[in-house]
């Protein structure tokens, strides 16, 4: 494709802003049906754990957190990470609340995260139900909390938040869908353009006739239409 100047690529878009906006408008279109209509809701309910001391009863016997407890909660929390979606675990869970859910679906709806430097663990559950959510978060963390004295022998896991019932699904977020829909159809308006102005081989002006034969233009005349002539000016030049 030649060199194109500011003002040409200007004029360029500029003679298709129609086609732009039209082609933005039909992708915003489209990014609102997908966004209310196509996208399910699903709703995100979070249980909060912290690993504390690891004596009998949840203290030491000076009443404090060791050197010692800190690098074991450090070291375990990989470990406990896996055990929270472990089939024992799950299976009780699914057990305890009488859901119909295989166990390979509820462990893809856990997520478990753990923040860097820190003794917490959250526990995530995501459903369709609100308060399905809730109670599957909260029942995880009560089964885990009741399994690792069971392996471990020890004590150290506290459910310091409850999940709670949110009325907000977390995987929707209708601006953003529109605004990522409106952008890939500008995208597409602006490719659009570019492909048509490489595929138009017609001469619009004496600069591309310079510019693609390397001649100069000496004289132009003007496209004019003689039926649209004043009658004046018509008869003035019949002889």
């Amino acid at each position: 494709m030649e060199e194109l100047d500011l003002k040409e690529i200007f004029t360029m878009f500029w003679t298709k802003i129609v086609h732009i906006i039209l082609i933005v408008l039909i992708f915003m279109v489209i990014g609102i049906l997908y966004s209310y209509l196509y996208v399910t809701p699903k709703y995100k309910s979070v249980t909060s754990l912290v690993l504390t001391t690891t004596a009998e009863g949840g203290t030491t016997s000076s009443g404090s957190i060791t050197t010692t407890d800190i690098t074991l909660n450090n070291n375990l929390l990989a470990t406990y990470t896996d055990i929270i979606t472990s089939n024992t675990v799950v299976r009780q869970v699914i057990g305890n609340l009488g859901i119909n859910i295989s166990e390979d679906s509820l462990k893809n709806r856990i997520s478990v995260t753990s923040e860097k430097s820190t003794q917490m663990i959250y526990i995530g559950v995501v459903d369709e139900n609100p308060y399905q959510a809730k109670i599957i978060a909260n029942e995880v963390a009560k089964v885990f909390a009741e399994q690792v004295p069971q392996i471990y022998k020890l004590n150290n896991v506290y459910i310091l938040d409850q999940a709670e019932e949110e009325t907000t699904p977390y995987n929707i977020n209708h601006i953003k869908d529109i605004a990522i829909f409106a952008f890939v159809g500008l995208v597409i308006a602006c490719s659009y353009v570019l492909v048509a102005n490489m595929l138009d081989t017609t001469v619009k002006s004496k600069e591309d006739v310079e510019r693609k034969m390397g001649l100069t233009v000496l004289v132009s005349i003007p496209n004019c239409n003689f039926d649209e002539l004043p009658k004046a000016m018509k008869k003035g030049g019949k002889k």
